[in-house]
Order: C-alpha cells, then structure tokens, then sequence
C-alpha cells in the first residue's frame, strides 16, 4: 500500500491532476497505474544513471501489477535535451507501437521530464505522459505545470510545448540517491519560491536547511510547499503570459551562463540559477529597488547549502560580457527584442520589469566579473 504523505491538486479543469509525494512511491508506482490508467500500456523514458538507481524499483512495480512496458534509455545530462535525443524517444516509442491513448512515463531529472514530455505531445500527434521525477529540482520545479522541451544552440528550452502530465509521483525515497552537489542544485529551486513572493517559506527554509538536506520530515513537507505554490502560479497563468514567469527568477541570468559554459557538468542548471538569482538581486540593488542587505541574505542562505553565488565560482573562463548578453536576448521573455527580467524589491518581493534597457545590463555584467 503507497504510503501518500502531500496530496497537491493541480486544477487545470479537464487536464487537472495530482501530485502525490511520498516515500517508495516507484515501487507502489505499478498498483497506482493500474488503478488510475486501467487497460493502458506504457513506454518508459530513462537515463542511464537513473536506469541503474531506480529503474529496477519501478520495472518490479509494473511487473507485479501486470503492467505492459517498453523503456528507451538515453545518456545522462543537460545534453540530453536535443533534437537528436528528441528523434531518438519519438522513434522508440513508435517503435514499441505504443498508441495515443497509452501513457508515456518520465523517469528522471528535469532533463528527461522535459524532454519526455515534449516527445509525448508530438508523437501521435499527442500522447498522455505521467512525471516520476526522480530529482529535488524536478520534484520541486520541473515536472509540474507542462512546460516540456528541449534546448537549441540558439539557447536553453527554446524548443518545445506546454502538455500537462496525467499524474506525477514524488517518491522521496529516490531523493537518497543523488549526490550533495545535485541535491544543492535542485534546492536553488527550493529557494526561489520564498524569493519570489513567500518570505515566510524563506525563513523556515533557513530554520530547517539542515533537516532538508538529511532527509528529515521537513524535506516532504518543502517539496509539497514547492509544488503547490507553482500549482497556484499555473492554475491562474498555465501558458506563462503573466505572472508565470516570475518563476524564472533568476533563469536569464543563470540560462545564459549554462549555455557559456556547454549545459555540462561544469556550471548545473541549479548552480546557475543559484548565481543568477543572487545577480538578480544585485542588479535591483545596483537599479536603486531592493536593499543591499536582502542581496546579503540570499549570498549566506546559498551559500549555507553549498551553492555557488558569484561569477568567480564557476570553474573554468567565461565567455566576454557580449557573449553572455548574446544569450539573454534569446531569452524567451524577451518581447519586440526588449530585454525581460525577474527583478526585485527585496526577499519575497520580485516582480516582472519589461524593457529593461541592455547597456545597463552589460555595464552590471561587467562590474560583477
């Protein structure tokens, strides 16, 4: 029986869903499906480091349940969002003859949940997918609310679909396995919530850091805060033409520096975003709208988890000033060519400033380097 510890309804009308979070949820995953998708078969989309660590959790589920699947393994890391991968799942999924109403699985990191879930809405012209995400960023962040897709060599996720998944199971349990440089980067995720429009959460973030890293109950509970305040974000902006986009805080900043440094294991998606985020809160301070003190606040926390919070921190060189500005004016905010961005007043307090003016951006830039 699957121990259900946060149940987050997702009310998107006739595509809503649940998240349900809980421990050994991959291994009660079988039962759960058979329930909720009774007749369906299934393919399943992996990487090969989460092939090895969960796989077999889910496959014995499926198997005892009587569940009928197919699984297409892909290499691990942020590279793994391409065309190439895309053609790859699509292929192997048609190949298993899996049909439209059969159910794509997601099972993985923020890279498979987003590459998977495009791949089910453009096969068959658009197939249901579940999300098993099996990382604290894609539990937190990635694998709800629809966005899917995969990166171009013009930039990051500039490809790809909103397809909202049928279900999403957050097994905490998966949480064990990933290293403390993966789980730190999943938990900038974490930590944008509060800096977005929760101090509160913020400040419990910081009471309870300790605990979310050991695997403590505050850990659960943090994940199903996480998820269902991006619940509420999407239910009023599914398609992001408004306050959605507040959840990219930090992203331009931090997806520009990911493509500088070849999406690889050089600078994670979650240490850019940590950087980004505090460059955010810089930048509002340099522009006169944010205290310098609350800036101060965001460097300790990120730091306390043992995430990177300056340019300095990533390994390597980085590109010049023009080639990062080069890669946030393909930033997918930016309309009629103006420049986007996710600033702030202070901790909880961001808010979305268009027309931002670029010389002003690069001068930032270049006096942060």
């Amino acid at each position: 029986m699957a121990q259900i510890d946060h149940t987050v309804h997702v009310a998107l009308g006739e595509r809503a869903y649940d998240i349900l979070i809980g421990p050994d949820l991959l291994a009660e995953a079988g039962a759960i499906l058979a329930d909720k998708f009774p007749g369906r078969r299934f393919g399943i989309v992996t990487d090969e480091n989460v092939a090895r660590a969960q796989l077999p959790r889910l496959t014995a589920g499926l198997d005892k349940a009587g569940l009928h699947y197919e699984t297409v393994v892909l290499p691990a890391g942020e590279a793994t969002k391409s065309y190439a991968m895309l053609e790859r799942v699509v292929e192997g999924l048609l190949a298993a003859r899996l049909e439209r109403g059969d159910l794509v699985i997601a099972l993985g990191g923020g890279v498979i949940g987003d590459l998977a879930g495009f791949a089910a809405s453009v096969t068959r012209r658009g197939m249901d997918f579940v999300q098993m995400p099996t990382s604290l960023l894609a539990q937190v962040d990635s694998s709800v609310g629809g966005k899917t897709g995969i990166n171009s060599p013009h930039g990051k996720n500039l490809v790809g679909a909103f397809h909202q998944p049928k279900l999403v199971l957050a097994d905490l349990s998966a949480l064990d396995t990933l290293d403390r440089r993966q789980f730190a980067a999943g938990y900038a995720e974490v930590v944008k919530y509060g800096l977005i429009d929760d101090p509160e959460f913020f400040e419990w973030l910081d009471a309870n850091l300790g605990e979310i890293f050991e695997g403590g109950p505050a850990r659960g509970e943090a994940v199903a805060r996480c998820c269902a305040h991006k619940a509420r974000v999407v239910i009023e902006d599914e398609k992001e033409t408004g306050v959605r986009a507040l959840l990219n805080l930090g992203h331009t900043f931090g997806h520009a520096l990911e493509k500088d440094t070849g999406y690889g294991d050089r600078l994670l998606h979650g240490e850019g975003v940590s950087i980004g985020m505090v460059l955010a809160h810089r930048f509002s301070t340099e522009l006169g709208l944010a205290p310098g003190q609350d800036a101060g606040r965001v460097v300790a926390h990120l730091k306390r988890a043992g995430l990177p919070t300056t340019l300095a921190d990533i390994p390597g060189t980085l590109g010049s000033t023009q080639d990062l500005m080069a890669a946030i004016a393909q930033d997918k905010k930016v309309q009629r060519g103006a420049l986007t961005f996710i600033l702030t007043k202070g901790v909880g307090q961001a808010f979305i400033e268009k027309g931002v003016e670029p010389g002003r951006v690069a001068a930032f830039l270049d006096a942060v380097r």
